[in-house]
């Protein structure tokens, strides 16, 4: 038997001990940042509202949203804890199974797992980075617009009987500081008729402007929408990673995958329909995106073959003999 594969045996026993001692190291790591992303929860839903609040603003809507049972929002919350615990411990989790696994590989697939895992995390991140910052924007500010003026405010107009005079109500782009109680203003910020109840007490009534149907969303299905949404994408982007591996089994080729361009592009703006955003823009958007990632892929097919990430070492020679 060659001695280094003496070397890398080790008895059941142990393999469970250190399988137990790495999931309890993962584990620990994911509770204190749950403990953290729970301090953070509201400033992470606020953060992850804003695409929403910015879209209803823009379209003179009141940037608020609506829980109509008592746990809706501390449900959101929480699950909005979880799943920020998870992203930001994901690399922890790696490095902890990475840590279990990388004793029993030989330099040469180390070099791969070196090499896979960076580049999976960067377009993990470019993904939800572009969900972000691109396709929610756009896709609500169309659905919000459409919704809002899909059935117009008919409604009849009278010239001013002589006599009347009509109450002036003040509009702010914030509360003021100084208004004495029973004040009542229009924050315009907040798309909300206000009231001074008390010295230290404001209350206010959500305003709406254009079409008979109110954009009014509620707090648990906005934030299921975008982390099903967030999966999809993260998903999507490791498209070039799998094409890459795909290569390297030998499976597939550049050729092959150029060859068959017209019905990857044809597939790829069946997958963008499928998704949750089904406004046009979005999907032209999405469609663009995913033959992208499939171009890049057919890139790295190309520039990054097995030989060149895997090399040669007189280690990996006599192993494989």
């Amino acid at each position: 038997m060659n001695p280094t594969t003496i070397e890398r045996i080790m008895p059941f026993g142990d393999h469970l001990e250190e399988l137990r001692r790495r999931l309890f190291h993962a584990l620990i790591g994911l509770g204190v940042l749950f403990v953290v992303s729970l301090y953070f929860g509201g400033v992470l839903l606020e953060v992850l509202s804003a695409p929403l609040l910015n879209e209803l603003k823009a379209n003179g809507q009141a940037p608020s949203m609506l829980a109509t049972s008592p746990l809706e929002t501390f449900g959101a919350y929480i699950k909005v804890a979880t799943v920020a615990a998870l992203v930001v411990g994901m690399p922890w989790l790696l490095f902890q199974m990475w840590l279990f696994v990388a004793p029993g590989l030989y330099p040469r697939e180390q070099r791969f797992a070196h090499f896979l895992l960076p580049l999976s995390g960067v377009l993990t991140m470019i993904g939800l980075s572009v969900l972000y910052w691109v396709i929610l924007p756009i896709s609500l500010y169309f659905l919000i617009s459409f919704g809002s003026g899909l059935i117009p405010d008919h409604h009849a107009t009278i010239t001013t009987p002589p006599g009347v005079v009509y109450p002036s109500t003040p509009v702010f782009d914030a509360d003021p500081t100084d208004a004495p109680i029973g004040a009542t203003w229009i924050n315009k910020s907040l798309g909300q008729l206000r009231f001074q109840i008390e010295a230290d007490r404001v209350m206010g009534v959500a305003l709406s402007s254009g079409g008979m149907i109110a954009q009014q969303y509620r707090v648990r299905e906005y934030v299921d929408l975008v982390f099903m949404l967030g999966l999809a994408f993260a998903v999507a982007f490791q498209v070039p990673l799998v094409l890459l591996l795909l290569s390297w089994m030998g499976i597939v080729e550049a050729e092959q995958l150029t060859s068959k361009r017209k019905q990857v592009f044809f597939g790829c703006v069946i997958g963008a329909a499928l998704l949750p955003t089904q406004d046009p823009w979005s999907l032209v958007l999405l469609s663009g995106m995913l033959i992208a990632l499939f171009e890049f892929g057919i890139l790295l097919i190309r520039f990054v073959p097995a030989r060149r990430v895997a090399g040669k070492t007189p280690t990996d020679a006599d192993a494989e003999a």
